[in-house]
C-alpha cells in the first residue's frame, strides 16, 4: 500500500477511484498506526475504532479518515475539551461541521488533544498530558489545536479540524509544518464548538497542503440556521481558480511584524518566502498596522472576559464536575467543584476575566480593550485598500521545548503576537510551511480581506507549488 502518512485528501479520493486500496483497508492502516504511535505522541485522546470501521457514508469525501479536536461535538462520543470537568461528558448531537463532513462521507478516527478549554499555546495545559511535536518529541506542537496538528504532521489522519481563538490553528500548524486555515469569523458555523471566547472562536482546518484546505472549506463553510453569526450567501468553490497566477497581486508586508522579538533565523526564512512570491510576479508593498503593538494586550483582556462568562456554567450545579453531596453548603459546592475541576491556566484566565468585568474595572479594561479592537480592525481595513493580502511570520520562533515557558505565562502569551490581531479583526488567515531551522518547521502567515479566503488559498497554493 502507498505510504498512508503522506496521503492528501486528493490522493486518497484518487486511490479509491483507481481501486489502489479500499476505504476499509485505509482505515485499518490508520488505526494500526495510531495504536502504535499515539502512546508516545499523545495526539489522540480517544479513538473510534469500532465506529471508524463501520462508518459507511457516500459523498465527495467518502471514506476519507480525519481527526477532530476534542472541543467539537460528535454525537454519542465523549467530549472533554481537555478538562477533567468534562471527563465523562457524552455529546448529545453532532456539531454542524461534523454533520456536513458526515454527509460528505468523511470517517472520524477520533478526538485530539488540546489545551484545557482551548486555553493555551502549547497543548501542555491538557488535563490528559501534553502532546509532543512529531518533528522533535522534546518540543511542543503549539496550541491549542496541538493534537490535531500533530496527528496530521505524523500521518495519523489525512486531515483534522481545529478551533482558532487567537492563533490556535495557525500556531500549531507553524510548529508542526502543516497547513492551518482560520476562516473569516462567520464563514463556518460554531454550533457544537464548546465556547471559549464567542466573538473570537472559529472552527478551521489542518491539512497537508493548501488544496486540501480548500476542499475541506468547501464542505464546512456556509450559513447555519443554528448559528446567527454565520453569513448568508452562496459558498464559492475554493478550488476554482486556486491555480491561477499571482502575477500583479499586491502583497503587503507590515513593518510591525519584523521588529523586536522575532528570531533572526525565522526572519530570514520569511524574507526568503517574500522573495519567492516576488519572483512569482507579486508586487511587494511595505505597509503599517500601527495598532498591532496593542493587539496582544487587548486580546488578553477580551478573551479572558468572554471565557469567564462562558465557563461560569461549569459550576458543579448546571454542568461539570460536582462536589454536591460531599459538602455541607452551596459555597463549598462552588469552591470544590470549580477549584478542583479546572486546571491552573483555566483558573488564571477565569480570574483575570472576572476581575476585568467587575464593577470599577469594566471601563478601565474591557471597554478600553474593545476600543483597541476597533482600531486594530480599522488598520486592516485601511491596509486592504492598498493590498490584496498581507504576509508575515506565524510565530516568532520555531517550536520550543516542553516545559520551557510553563513557568512564565507572560512569555507564553507573547508567542501569539502575530496571530491574535487576525481574530480581533475577524479576517481570514492561513499558515503554510516555508522552511526549516535545525529540522524544525517555520510558518508563513497569509492574511486576507473578510470572506476572501479564495485569495489567501491561491497565494498559498502558488507558493507551495513553486
Amino acid at each position: 500500500m502507498t505510504d498512508i502518512k503522506k496521503l492528501t485528501i486528493k490522493d486518497t479520493i484518487k486511490a479509491f477511484k483507481e481501486k489502489e486500496f479500499s476505504s476499509e483497508e485505509l482505515r485499518r492502516e490508520f488505526l494500526k498506526s495510531i495504536k502504535k504511535e499515539n502512546k508516545e505522541l499523545n495526539a489522540y485522546l480517544s479513538v473510534f475504532e469500532k465506529e471508524a470501521l463501520n462508518e459507511k457514508n457516500d459523498g465527495v469525501f467518502s471514506g476519507v479518515p480525519c481527526a477532530v479536536k476534542d472541543n467539537i461535538l460528535i454525537e454519542d462520543t465523549i467530549c472533554t475539551a481537555g478538562s477533567k470537568i468534562l471527563g465523562n461528558y457524552v455529546s448529545t448531537y453532532d456539531a454542524t461541521v461534523i454533520k456536513k463532513l458526515r454527509e460528505a462521507g468523511a470517517v472520524f478516527l477520533g478526538k485530539t488533544n488540546l489545551d484545557e478549554f482551548a486555553m493555551g499555546s502549547s497543548t501542555e495545559n491538557s488535563a490528559f498530558g501534553p502532546t509532543k511535536n512529531p518533528h522533535d518529541l522534546t518540543r511542543v506542537p503549539g496550541g491549542s489545536s496541538g493534537g490535531s496538528a500533530a496527528a496530521v504532521a505524523a500521518g495519523l489522519a489525512v486531515f483534522a479540524l481545529g478551533s482558532d481563538t487567537g492563533g490556535s490553528i495557525r500556531f500549531p500548524a507553524s510548529f508542526c509544518g502543516v497547513v492551518g486555515l482560520k476562516p473569516t469569523y462567520g464563514r463556518v458555523s460554531r454550533r457544537g464548538l464548546m465556547a471559549m471566547a464567542s466573538s473570537l472562536d472559529q472552527i478551521g482546518t489542518l491539512t497537508k497542503n493548501v488544496y486540501d484546505a480548500a476542499l475541506v472549506l468547501n464542505i464546512i463553510a456556509g450559513r447555519d440556521e443554528f448559528d446567527s453569526t454565520t453569513v448568508m450567501g452562496k459558498v464559492p468553490d475554493y478550488t476554482d481558480g486556486i491555480d491561477k497566477s499571482i502575477k500583479g497581486l499586491k502583497i503587503g508586508v507590515p513593518k510591525e511584524y519584523f521588529g523586536e522579538g522575532l528570531d533572526d533565523e525565522v526572519k530570514n526564512s520569511i524574507n526568503k518566502a517574500i522573495s519567492k512570491l516576488q519572483n512569482l510576479g507579486a508586487e511587494i508593498i511595505d505597509i503599517s498596522l500601527p495598532h498591532s503593538e496593542y493587539a496582544l494586550a487587548a486580546y488578553y483582556i477580551i478573551m479572558p472576559c468572554e471565557a469567564s462568562a462562558n465557563l461560569a456554567r461549569y459550576d458543579g450545579i448546571k454542568y461539570g464536575f460536582s462536589e454536591a453531596g460531599k459538602v455541607n453548603n452551596l459555597l463549598d459546592v462552588y469552591l470544590g467543584s470549580r477549584g478542583n475541576g479546572f486546571g491552573e491556566e483555566a483558573r488564571r484566565r477565569i480570574m483575570l476575566g472576572t476581575y476585568a468585568l467587575s464593577a470599577g474595572y469594566y471601563d478601565a479594561y474591557y471597554r478600553k480593550a474593545q476600543q483597541i479592537r476597533t482600531l486594530v480592525k480599522n488598520d486592516f481595513d485601511e491596509a486592504f485598500k492598498k493590498v490584496d493580502v498581507i504576509i508575515g511570520p506565524t510565530a516568532p520562533t520555531v517550536a520550543f521545548k516542553l516545559g520551557e515557558k510553563t513557568a512564565d505565562p507572560l512569555e507564553m502569551y507573547l508567542s501569539d503576537i502575530y496571530t491574535v490581531a487576525i481574530n480581533l479583526a475577524g479576517v481570514p488567515a492561513i499558515s503554510i510551511p516555508c522552511g526549516f531551522i535545525n529540522k524544525l518547521p517555520v510558518g508563513l502567515q497569509i492574511i486576507g480581506r473578510h470572506f476572501d479566503e479564495a485569495t489567501i488559498l491561491r497565494v498559498g497554493h502558488n507558493f507551495e507549488n513553486n
